[in-house]
């Protein structure tokens, strides 16, 4: 057999899953390369915990070498260069060629493209931010509170409403709830637009029972510093005491200046097998741009969200077809487009949303009642993901994991 190369460019879910994955199953004469320029690896979902002071930051973070099989070949430096016609990539000190390549390298966040937004904003989308917001609510004694969602596509579609809960629910444990104004602004017609309307309806209701003002279609233009105002498109501006963005994501640089990345920037891939336009390319996770089935803008078409939950599944899906090429058969692993998320709404309870997200013609999605085995599953969760990968192997793991995967069954409501 001859010997192969497969470089991953990411070290997030994807890149991590599809690593482990391929190492696992393929011998050791085939190189498996992780690019991941940072040596410490966060735990993404936990950043709304550190923002309401229910993490510590080193808490949710470890050694990105922990969490990977031995034998694969971890680079830490940054990725400037994908070369899909020499079928090289090139990092800050080195050239790498490959025979697969696996992008996974995820979105960033860019307030910048927002005038007046950078340095006037918190935010909890890193991990940096969540402690810095941290201190900031802690502080916080009263007046109004915008969370405001830029653009799209974000990562996490729950993420903004389960932020304003929490923020919410942060003071009403402080005992100063009435002194406080929560509002949440989007350029969507309505809560996680993707999932249709009956499951953004039971979110506006969570919303409004934490007392939250929700505000769709607003789609913000700049902020004002000085006199503390947010300016959107055809709408009356708003005023705060404390601004709370999801600010613009975009693709990494070298992605969009890679011969992979559409218009937009982003990578588009096959619903199915996650192929790029490039031979033996694949990507997955948050820098994709994959479609989905359905509407709500009859001139924007649906993507599938960005969240952690699609990088694992296409990374496992991405890592079989590779390994059935290496093996010289056919590869039969399909992305399905399943997903679920816990939707956290403070008081230790969590909602639970399930779906389809290539049904045809619509995605197809229901949420479960609020309840605490959902928050329980998702502290679960965060330990088996954090836990070494050999704990990963043993009986403990296996269990946590399949307390996760019983999570994901579908169950009418």
């Amino acid at each position: 057999m001859i010997e192969k190369t497969i470089v991953i460019l990411g070290g997030g879910v994807g890149g991590i899953i599809v690593s482990n994955t391929l190492r696992q199953a393929l011998p050791r004469s085939h190189r498996i390369i992780l690019i991941e320029k940072n040596e410490q690896h966060a735990f993404a979902p936990s950043f709304l915990w550190v923002m309401t002071g229910d993490r510590m930051p080193e808490g949710i973070v470890t050694p990105l070498q922990r969490l990977i099989h031995d034998g694969i070949e971890i680079v830490h430096d940054e990725v400037t260069n994908i070369d899909v016609l020499q079928k090289s990539v090139y990092t800050s000190t080195k050239k790498l060629s490959y025979d697969f390549l696996v992008v996974a390298l995820g979105a960033e966040l860019a307030p910048e493209l927002i005038p007046g937004m950078s340095g006037n904003a918190l935010s909890y989308y890193s991990l940096s931010e969540a402690t810095t917001m941290q201190k900031a609510l802690n502080d916080f004694s009263g007046g109004i509170i915008n969370i405001v969602v830029c653009s799209l596509p974000y990562k996490c579609p729950g993420a903004p409403h389960e932020g304003a809960m929490l923020v919410a629910e942060y003071f009403r444990r402080r005992g100063i709830q009435e002194k406080v104004n929560v509002h949440l602004y989007t350029p969507e017609p309505q809560p996680m637009p993707v999932a249709g309307p009956q499951l953004g309806d039971a979110v506006k209701h969570m919303l409004a029972s934490k007392r939250i003002s929700f505000h769709p279609l607003h789609k913000i233009v700049s902020v004002d510093p000085h006199h503390r105002t947010i300016a959107f498109v055809g709408k009356n501006p708003a005023s705060f005491d404390m601004l709370v963005a999801i600010p613009p994501h975009r693709a990494p640089k070298v992605v969009r200046e890679s011969a992979l990345a559409n218009e937009a920037g982003w990578i588009p891939v096959d619903r199915a097998t996650l192929r790029t336009k490039a031979d033996h390319v694949y990507a997955i996770g948050d820098v994709t741009a994959l479609s989905i089935p359905g509407r709500w803008d009859p001139d924007v078409p649906m993507m599938l969200p960005k969240a952690g939950v699609f990088a694992h599944d296409q990374a496992e899906i991405v890592a079989h077809r590779i390994i059935d090429e290496i093996n010289g058969t056919s590869p039969t692993a399909i992305y399905c487009g399943t997903g679920y998320c816990m939707l956290e709404a403070g008081e230790g309870m969590a909602g639970f949303a399930f779906g389809d997200f290539l049904n045809d013609p619509h995605p197809t999605l229901q949420l479960r009642t609020i309840g605490r085995a959902w928050h329980w599953g998702k502290i679960i969760f965060e330990k088996w993901w954090l836990s070494p990968f050999g704990l990963k192997k043993s009986i403990y793991g296996l269990f946590l994991k399949l307390g996760t995967k019983m999570l994901r069954i579908p169950v009418k409501v």
